[in-house]
Parts: structure tokens; sequence; C-alpha cells
């Protein structure tokens, strides 16, 4: 009986990363265990806010697509783009760095936001996705 390598964390970040580029909210969360512990690094009294509803922690898969579907209705799609500089994996951690460039929907600014994302594959799926970013920039954007 033969059984099938489990994918790598560096596939399965690559992989992630693919479809989060293609931009399809079921697809990208499919690569999400059912339950996953998602962080972001803004102050909790910050998160959940009228103009950026995506920014809050999530914890099941449906969230996750949740998530990349608030953050599509809140940008626009001119000018948005995400350059990867490095991933490091160290085992079952990944940890890309990279910027962000969107443009905000409400208030037509552009920004540009540096982030570290710190992601954690178990059997081929991402279980814990914590985000650092440059809030200031986002929040900047959002701003009335």
């Amino acid at each position: 009986m033969t059984h099938a390598a489990a994918p790598t964390t560096r596939s399965v970040v690559d992989d992630l990363l693919r479809r989060i580029a293609e931009g399809d909210p079921e697809r990208i969360a499919a690569r999400y265990a059912e339950r996953t512990d998602w962080r972001l690094s803004w102050p909790d009294d910050e998160h959940g806010r009228p103009a950026t509803p995506w920014i809050r922690h999530r914890a099941t898969r449906a969230d996750v697509a949740d998530h990349y579907r608030a953050l599509a209705a809140h940008h626009l799609p001119t000018g948005a783009g995400t350059r990867i500089e490095r991933v490091l994996v160290d085992g079952a951690d990944a940890v890309v760095l990279g910027e962000i460039r969107q443009t905000a929907a409400p208030t037509g600014r552009p920004y540009r936001a540096r982030f570290a994302l710190h992601l954690t594959v178990e059997d081929g799926l991402v279980v814990r996705h914590h985000v650092y970013e440059d809030s200031l920039a986002v929040a900047r954007a959002f701003a009335d």
C-alpha cells in the first residue's frame, strides 16, 4: 500500500498565494482548516469598524471566505497588487514578507502597506494565519 506524500509547507503556501492572487474567496478558503487561528495586528478596539469590516479575528473556513469578499468589496481593483519579497519556511511554519498596494473604495485613496504573514500548515491546510501590517497606512486611506 502506498501513501500519497503530504504536501510541504512551502507548496501549500505557494498555492495559497496563487489562490489569493486569483481572487476567488471560496478557493482561497479551501486551503484553510475548518477551524483556523486568524489574527490581525490591529488594536482590538479598531476591529470591525464600518470603514474596515474585514479587519477582525476569524475562526472558521467560512470566515476566511468572508474576509476576502469584504476585502474586495471595500477596495477598487485598479492599481491593486501584492509584491512578495520573501517566503521563509521552518517546518510547519512559514513567514511571507511583502507589500500590498490597494485603493480604498469609499475615499479613492491609494495606499501601500508592508506586511509579514505568519502561516502554520498541518495536513496540507493552513491552521494559523497571523498578519502584521502597516495598519496606519490602511486607516489613513479609509479615514473620512
